[in-house]
């Protein structure tokens, strides 16, 4: 005997969530499924519990950023047990508390894994459920690797449960997730190395800025080894024995711990899509600019489980299962706008961006003028003590708007926003410095950035 209902969402993370009480509250028949504890990725395992992490890091850099200008920041250090509680205090009352407000909104809570076995069904732990609608929001795993030992290999779930924080550290891959958990590891003792096989790491942000990034985490301790791939991890009594290749010269190096952080893929193999005749790959499924699949009709995507021109982030997740619920709901074709959108590597200091780089205004053929400023010896920097922070605002000389933002500074995670609203809404340069900002703020630089 089958269960029906309007809609079946697979994935219980922020955008699953947010489509689930959507749709409910149009008073369809709708449940949610997680083999899981309800929250996802950004919740439990990723953007939050990571940012906690980081404040123990921050104070420990700001600390030391201004010794000899006042503070002694002497016997200063993370005790990373009692930072790891702190982080649990957030993370544990996380999936009862969203169970609680999905029942609350007439949403049932499924648990266990889901499999397509029609078109419209699947089943969970040998029940079977049919829905009129399905929306898939599985999110992404860590890419497989394939050198031998890799099994050997933690991913960021792993880091961010460590009870203990071991000495030496590497990291395979140079993206967000090493860099973020490398800063983190140097503040609290930890040597940390980064293992990218490409020359320039953090691909999808300023090369420029990338590089000052890069130099200020050697400051700290943070080794990144460019164009060098892993032959192999083996474990022996002390760690691990990673052996490297650079350009055809192997050397090897030892280490506590290796950290996987070289990408994710959409989590989708589990799920059987063929027996639904979804059309998916590793990018997530194939679906219309209206998120809607584009071989079964019932099958809606959102997130990482959809490949789209969205960035993978937790927030352009959450506006895709919006516009998707909502065109479901209303029959209609309406498709997410990803202007103005922006990400953040939150290394210490944070390295953001909003709208095109350089390379891409230019290869559009826009009429660029391009405002980078050091920003190192501005008063908002001076401050706090920090040496290394700048910015690169790109704008359309013909229209004198910004077409996009780079920043890398103390702060400039939330000045970044006001970027992005500039970028949606189509504001110029003339209009944002018309803007009069509380002084002295952070938010006071950005007439001096344009």
């Amino acid at each position: 005997m089958s269960q029906s209902y309007d809609l079946i969402v697979l994935g219980a993370g922020m955008a699953g969530v947010a489509s689930a009480n959507k749709c409910a509250s149009q008073g369809w028949r709708v449940a949610i499924v997680d083999p899981l504890p309800y929250g996802g990725t950004c919740a439990l395992r990723g953007c939050d519990p990571k940012k906690i992490l980081r404040r123990g890091a921050e104070i420990i850099d700001s600390a030391r950023l201004m010794e000899g200008k006042g503070i002694d920041a002497g016997g200063l250090s993370i005790k990373w047990g009692d930072l790891m509680k702190h982080k649990h205090g957030f993370t544990d009352p996380v999936p009862e508390n969203m169970e609680a407000g999905l029942n609350g909104n007439g949403v049932e809570t499924l648990h266990g894994p889901a499999r397509f076995t029609a078109e419209r069904q699947i089943d969970v732990d040998g029940t079977r459920y049919d829905a009129d609608r399905f929306l898939i929001a599985t999110g992404a795993r860590p890419r497989p690797l394939d050198f031998p030992g890799h099994e050997h290999l933690i991913d960021s779930t792993g880091f961010l449960d460590l009870d203990d924080l071991p000495s030496r550290i590497l990291f395979v891959g140079g993206g967000f997730i090493s860099f973020e958990f490398a800063h983190i590891a140097a503040r609290a003792g930890a040597s940390p190395v980064i293992v990218d096989r490409g020359e320039r790491p953090l691909k999808g942000f300023d090369p420029d800025l990338v590089e000052l990034l890069v130099a200020r985490g050697a400051e700290i301790g943070v080794e990144l080894r460019r164009s060098t791939s892993i032959v192999a991890v083996e474990p022996n009594s002390r760690g691990y024995i990673v052996t490297l290749d650079r350009a055809g010269v192997c050397e090897s190096i030892e280490t506590d711990l290796v950290v996987h952080g070289a990408g994710r893929v959409a989590d989708l193999a589990g799920l059987a899509l063929d027996a639904a005749g979804v059309e998916w790959g590793e990018r997530g499924v194939s679906v219309s600019d209206h998120l809607q699949s584009t071989t079964n009709a019932a099958v809606w995507a959102a997130g990482d489980s959809a490949d789209t021109a969205g960035m993978p982030l937790t927030p352009v997740a959450v506006i895709e299962a919006k516009v998707a619920s909502s065109n479901m709901i209303k029959g209609t074709t309406a498709a997410p706008n990803y202007s103005g959108i922006p990400t953040a590597v939150f290394t210490i200091p944070e390295l953001a961006r909003v709208g095109m780089l350089e390379t891409e205004a230019r290869e559009q053929g826009i009429d660029l003028t391009v405002r980078h400023s050091d920003t190192s010896g501005w008063y908002s920097n001076y401050r706090l003590g920090e040496t290394t922070a700048a910015a690169k605002v790109l704008i359309d000389r013909s229209t004198d708007r910004v077409v996009g933002a780079h920043l890398l500074g103390p702060e400039y995670g939330e000045l970044i926003n006001t970027f992005g609203l500039a970028i949606t809404l189509g504001l110029t340069t003339r209009q944002l410095k018309s803007t009069t900002a509380a002084y002295p703020t952070v938010g006071s630089d950005l007439g001096s950035m344009v």
